[in-house]
């Protein structure tokens, strides 16, 4: 790379500094590229990010991961991003790291493929040759991926199409004729927001798969893994400026040749990545290089709901730490729950502790996440933030006090352990991570319309790409290895993935 460029100019520039912008920006830094990272809030990270109130930090988006016992998928990936010194993790349960909770009866996911199935099998002892048979399937599936098993390949092909058209609700029933069954093996559907005949299969596989081999915490907040992740970037050569929003790709009869932000401030480069919402991005490119086909499709796709959530602070030594996550539903209708009745909320909820130790014996905060439809906060939608009224603030306390309560049933006594409570709302999550009505996971894949919704890593424009959530798959596993295919369109793939290996082999 060049190191005569004017001062203003890069190689490239990627344009926001979620979990995909940081880790194209470290990969492409550590191979030589002049890098600016380019971030409209104070805080660089997107769903990495967290948020401190007096005597406590919360998480915002990343809450737990998988895989990373040595050798397993993510701690490769981690090994070869400098993280494992710098991310400090803990373990959950074994014997239970999510616990389903069903119409009052609590089923458990064991960690390790023979440990899932002794555990369900417990519950299910007549249905024990359908959990296996699962397991082995969704084994298969992530198998059947190159990058998942970081193999060297010709292609960016990262699934195999009968995964990609099959639902997940048709998949589990191929599996077992249960419907209770069925209902607990889809019990962590919060994670991918799944919607019944639509999402794909193979969303839940590769999920699942990742976190039945290890499930952790990250201990002391997932911005840890953002300012790892930039702290080597600058070592790397890289810049990242925050406050710094992109307002607009500037465009030529070929190419985009600029940034320009709110402030004024422009920027060149050779190449630019766009790590923000595809349809936010089409909407900050204004040249014809983007034809109306293109923008229309883009424009078109679904997204999937978003969240309602309730930061809980607990009184010192008030509350025991529970080492798991928590997914409760009141029947066994989960599929149902997505488009949920307003005058039953909640139905259902995930409760999760936060890792402040290691070896903290009481919990300092915890988090209650339930699905919320950008439609119940539309009519504050021109608000900003912390300016959106005293009846935006009376709607959050209503709908906190009723998640707690519920909470309540299951958790007797934690009203009483908790001291203080935050909360967020669709328009929080859309203003932060600049995601279409505060999305959870961007883009809903459609199995039915495959192509339409598997977002590719490239545009219309040559020299601008993609990455992020709605490119590969969500998830911290899913939005690591879009990066690597967006970075490839540079480095190529097989270039990235023998340094991954070797990194590894160097370890070993």
């Amino acid at each position: 790379m060049s190191s005569k460029l004017n001062a203003q100019k890069y190689d490239v520039i990627i344009a926001g500094s979620g979990l995909g912008g940081l880790v194209c920006a470290y990969v492409l830094s550590k191979n030589g590229y002049r890098v600016l990272v380019l971030e409209k809030n104070a805080q660089v990270g997107g769903c990495l990010q967290a948020f401190r109130r007096p005597g406590v930090k919360f998480d915002t988006g990343m809450h737990y991961i998988g895989s990373m016992d040595e050798g397993q998928i993510l701690y490769r990936f981690f090994k070869y991003l400098g993280l494992l010194d710098s991310v400090k993790l803990k373990r959950l349960d074994t014997s239970g790291y999510d616990i389903i909770s069903i119409a009052g009866k609590t089923y458990r996911y064991a960690s390790g493929f023979d440990n899932f199935v002794e555990s369900l099998s417990k519950d299910f002892p007549e249905n024990r040759a359908d959990i296996e048979e699962y397991i082995d399937r969704i084994k298969k599936i992530a198998d059947a991926s190159p990058l998942y098993k970081l193999q060297r390949i010709n292609s960016n092909v990262f699934i195999e199409a009968d995964y990609i058209k099959t639902s997940v609700n048709d998949f589990i029933a191929s599996v077992t004729e249960n419907p209770l069954l069925q209902s607990v093996l889809t019990g962590n559907l919060p994670l991918y927001a799944g919607v019944k005949d639509k999402t794909p299969t193979y969303i839940h596989a590769l999920i699942n798969n990742f976190y039945i081999q290890s499930a952790w915490r990250i201990v002391g907040g997932s911005d840890n893994i953002a300012k790892s992740l930039s702290q080597s970037i600058k070592e790397f050569g890289g810049k990242i400026l925050t406050r710094a929003e992109v307002t607009e790709f500037v465009c030529n009869d070929e190419k985009v040749t600029k940034v320009l932000l709110k402030d004024g401030r422009e920027f060149e480069a050779e190449h630019f990545i766009s790590n923000i919402h595809p349809q936010v991005t089409m909407e900050k490119v204004k040249s014809k290089l983007i034809r109306k086909v293109y923008r229309e499709r883009i424009g078109n796709i679904d997204n999937t709901i978003s969240n309602f959530t309730v930061f809980i602070k607990f009184k010192k030594n008030k509350l025991k730490y529970l080492n798991y996550n928590f997914y409760y539903y009141d029947n066994p209708d989960i599929w149902s729950f997505v488009d949920y009745d307003e005058s039953l909320f909640p139905q259902n909820f995930l409760y999760m502790h936060q890792c402040e130790d290691a070896d903290s014996e009481y919990a300092t905060s915890a988090q209650i996440i339930a699905y919320m439809r950008f439609d119940e906060v539309k009519k504050w939608e021109d608000t900003t933030i912390e300016n959106r009224g005293a009846d935006y603030e009376a709607f959050k306390q209503e709908k906190a006090e009723k998640l707690l309560d519920k909470l309540e049933k299951s958790f007797p006594g934690t009203r009483e352990a908790i001291d203080k409570i935050y909360t967020s709302s669709p328009l929080t999550y859309r203003d932060y991570t600049a995601t279409k009505e505060g999305s959870m996971y961007g883009v809903l894949r459609d199995k039915n319309f495959p192509m339409q919704t598997l977002v590719s890593q490239r545009t219309k424009i040559p020299n601008l790409l993609l990455t992020g959530q709605n490119i590969n798959s969500h998830g911290i596993l899913g939005v690591t290895i879009g990066a690597i295919i967006t970075c490839a369109e540079l480095l190529g793939i097989e270039k990235i993935v023998d340094d991954i290996n070797e990194n590894n082999q160097k370890a070993e």
